[in-house]
C-alpha cells in the first residue's frame, strides 16, 4: 500500500512502526540541515499549530502573526528600524547586501551563512511563509523528499503534498521601477471637474487653457500722458481726460491731443501715446509739444498683443499657480478645467511607534507619519491624516479593503520578518504586484501593487494603487521619489519631469550592484566655475539629518561616481529654508 508518505509499512514488517517514524524524523532532520546550508526554509507544517496554505499566507481574515510567520527557523530578516537586520554596515553607509554572514544569528540556524534566511547574493529575501529558492536543492542534497509530512501525533488526516516554492523573480532596476510606476498612473484619462479660481490653486488643468477674448480686447495705453493724432504740435483742452474704464469711444481729429491714464482705451484714429515726461504743455497757447520724437504706436498696447481668442494660453497638465490663475481670469474664466486631486490614505504599522515623547524601553519616535502628509500634499495630493495600524495583520487587511482612496501608502513591513504583514495581506486580497523590490539603496524592499476592486477577482476590476515604503527613514524616502512621486504625477496629469544632470563635487561611493541616491545641496560655482552639487554626510537608510538639508538626490549609478562626474538629479519638492554650512553634512 503507498501512502501519502511513501511505501506505507504495517507493523512489525520491518523494525515496526516505531523504527520508521524514527527514520522519517531523521530524514526531516537532514533535509532542515541541508536547507540552513543553502539558505532555504522548511516547507513542513509546524507541530501542534495546523497547516497552512502552501504559501504560507492566512487562510482567514484576521490571522494572528504567527499565521504569516516564516517558520521555525526564525526571521528572514526585516525592514525596521532598529531590528536585527544591520543597516548602515555596507560600504555606502546602507544595509548588507548578503554577501556575508549573518552575526546575528546563533551558528548553525537557518539564517547562518546568510544576511537573510533564504537570501540572495544581493541581499534579496524572498516572503514570509517558506517562498525558499534553495527547497528543491536542498531536498536533492539529503536524498530525501522535500514533501510535508503529517504530524504523527496528532489525529488530523495526513496534509496533502505543498508544491515545490516558485521562486521570488529579481528586483527591478531602479529605472524600470520608475517607468512602470509612471505606466501605472497613467493607465486611464484623468477625470476632469470644474473648479471656481479660488479653489483651483495647486490643481492641474485637465484641458488646455484657450483665451475667451483678444487680450488686451481693445487699444490701451501703456503709460500715463497724452494721446496725440497726426504731426504736432497738437491742441489739447484742460479736463481729466481719458482715465482706464471711462470715456467716449470717438476718434481723436488729426492735429489734437487728449491726456490718458494708463489702461485707458486709446481713442480711434490715435497715432502715438506721449509718455508725461516727454510732452510739453504751452497752457497759455493750448498747444502740446513734443520733447522727443514720437514713433507710431509707441507706449500703444493694440488689442490682442498678447493673444488672439481660442489661442492656446497653457497646456493641459500646468499646475495652476497664483500666476496661471490670474492669467485665466484676464482671459475671462470664471472656473477652470482641473483634475481632482488624488486621495492618499496612510497608514503606519509597527508596534515599535510613538506618537510623541522620548524614545523609551526599545521604542522609538514615528518620524514617517509625521513627514509623508506634508511631502505628498507637496506632490498634488488630497491626504488625509496618517492611521497607525501597529503589527496587526487583521487591522491592515480591514484599512486596505475598506479605502476608498487613490492611492494607499503604508510604511513598513515591506520586508520579510515575523510581523513584515504587507505581503500577505496583499495576497489575501488578490492585490497585483507590479513592483516587488527595486535595486536601489536605501529602500530595495519598496513595492507598488494594484488592489482589487471590493468585492472583485484579480484582474476583473481595479481598485487603488498600494506604495509600500520600508520603514526606515531615508529608505522610505527613497520609495517616494522612486515610485510614489511619478504614479501620482500620472494620476494627476502632470507630464513627466525632464531628468537632467549636474556635476557633483566629491567621489561617491556606490553599491556594487545596485542604483544608490544620495542626498546633496547645490552650490553655485566659484570664479567662472559650473555650479554643482555637493554630497551630504548622515545618508544612512535610517537618517533623516542629511535628507533635511538636502534640495535634492542624485542617483549614483552601480559602483559609484569620481568627482567631477555628472549624475542625475531628483529635485524634492522645496529648497531648505536654513542657509546651512557646507562643514555640518558634507
Amino acid at each position: 500500500m503507498t501512502g501519502p508518505d511513501g511505501p506505507h509499512r504495517e507493523p512489525g514488517g520491518d523494525g515496526g512502526d516505531g523504527r520508521d517514524l524514527a527514520r522519517e524524523e531523521e530524514e526531516e532532520r537532514a533535509v532542515e540541515q541541508a536547507l540552513a546550508l543553502v539558505g532555504g526554509t522548511t516547507l513542513r507544517p509546524s507541530r501542534g499549530r495546523g497547516t497552512p496554505g502552501a504559501s504560507g499566507t492566512p487562510s482567514a481574515p484576521g490571522a494572528s502573526a504567527g499565521d504569516v510567520s516564516s517558520g521555525p527557523s526564525g526571521s528572514p530578516g526585516s525592514d525596521r528600524p532598529g531590528s536585527s537586520t544591520p543597516t548602515g554596515n555596507g560600504p555606502d553607509g546602507s544595509a548588507p547586501t548578503g554577501n556575508g554572514p549573518d552575526r546575528s544569528a546563533p551558528p548553525g540556524s537557518a539564517r547562518a551563512g546568510s544576511a537573510r534566511a533564504g537570501g540572495s547574493p544581493d541581499g534579496n529575501s524572498p516572503r514570509a511563509g517558506g517562498r525558499s529558492t534553495g527547497a528543491r536543492a536542498a531536498a536533492q542534497a539529503s536524498g530525501s523528499d522535500q514533501r510535508p509530512r503529517p504530524d504523527r501525533s496528532s489525529s488530523e488526516a495526513p496534509t496533502p503534498t505543498a508544491e515545490p516554492a516558485t521562486p521570488k523573480a529579481p528586483p527591478l532596476s531602479w529605472d524600470r521601477a520608475r517607468a512602470v510606476a509612471t505606466r501605472a498612473g497613467r493607465t486611464g484619462p484623468p477625470a476632469t471637474i470644474r473648479l471656481p479660481l479660488d479653489r483651483a490653486l495647486g490643481h492641474v488643468l485637465a484641458e488646455p487653457l484657450g483665451a475667451l477674448t483678444d487680450l488686451p480686447s481693445f487699444d490701451t495705453s501703456a503709460m500715463d500722458g497724452w494721446a496725440v493724432a497726426g504731426p504736432g504740435p497738437w491742441a489739447y483742452e484742460a479736463g481729466a481726460g481719458l482715465l482706464a474704464g471711462r470715456g467716449p469711444d470717438t476718434p481723436l481729429p488729426d492735429g489734437t491731443a487728449v491726456r490718458i491714464a494708463t489702461g485707458a482705451r486709446v481713442p480711434p484714429d490715435t497715432t502715438a501715446v506721449i509718455r508725461s515726461e516727454h510732452a510739453h504743455p504751452d497752457e497759455a497757447k493750448g498747444l502740446l509739444h513734443a520733447r522727443r520724437s514720437v514713433v507710431t504706436g509707441q507706449d500703444i498696447r493694440p488689442r490682442g498683443q498678447e493673444c488672439r481668442s481660442g489661442e492656446q494660453l497653457v497646456p493641459a497638465g500646468t499646475v495652476v499657480t497664483p500666476a496661471v490663475l490670474g492669467l485665466a481670469a484676464a482671459a475671462g474664466y470664471d472656473a477652470v478645467p482641473a483634475v481632482p486631486r488624488p486621495r492618499v490614505d496612510i497608514l503606519v504599522l509597527g508596534d515599535e511607534l510613538l506618537a510623541a515623547g522620548l524614545p523609551h524601553d526599545g521604542l522609538i519616535r514615528d518620524a514617517l507619519g509625521p513627514m509623508l502628509g506634508p511631502w505628498l500634499r507637496a506632490l498634488g495630493a488630497e491626504v488625509a491624516g496618517p492611521v497607525r495600524l501597529g503589527d496587526d495583520a487583521g487591522a491592515l487587511r480591514d484599512a486596505l479593503a475598506s479605502s476608498t482612496a487613490d492611492l494607499i501608502v503604508t510604511t513598513g513591513g515591506t520586508a520579510s520578518g515575523p510581523v513584515d504583514h504587507v505581503h500577505p495581506v496583499l495576497d489575501a486580497l488578490g492585490a497585483e504586484l507590479l513592483v516587488d523590490g527595486v535595486a536601489v539603496r536605501p529602500g530595495h524592499p519598496m513595492l507598488l501593487a494594484r488592489m482589487s476592486a471590493p468585492g472583485q477577482m484579480k484582474g476583473q476590476a481595479e481598485g487603488p494603487y498600494l506604495v509600500g515604503l520600508p520603514g526606515n527613514p531615508l529608505a522610505a524616502v527613497s520609495g517616494l521619489l522612486t515610485l510614489a512621486e511619478p504614479l501620482l504625477a500620472g494620476i494627476a496629469g502632470r507630464p513627466a519631469q525632464d531628468a537632467y544632470r549636474a556635476l557633483v563635487h566629491a567621489e561617491v561611493h556606490g553599491h556594487p550592484h545596485d542604483t544608490r541616491l544620495v542626498p546633496v545641496v547645490h552650490r553655485a560655482g566659484r570664479a567662472g566655475g559650473r555650479d554643482h552639487v555637493a554630497p551630504l554626510r548622515y545618508n544612512g537608510p535610517a537618517m533623516l539629518r542629511g535628507i533635511a538639508a538636502a534640495d535634492g538626490l542624485a542617483v549614483v549609478p552601480p559602483g559609484g561616481v569620481r568627482s567631477g562626474t555628472e549624475v542625475e538629479i531628483l529635485d524634492l519638492p522645496w529648497a531648505p529654508a536654513t542657509p546651512w554650512t557646507e562643514g555640518c553634512f558634507t
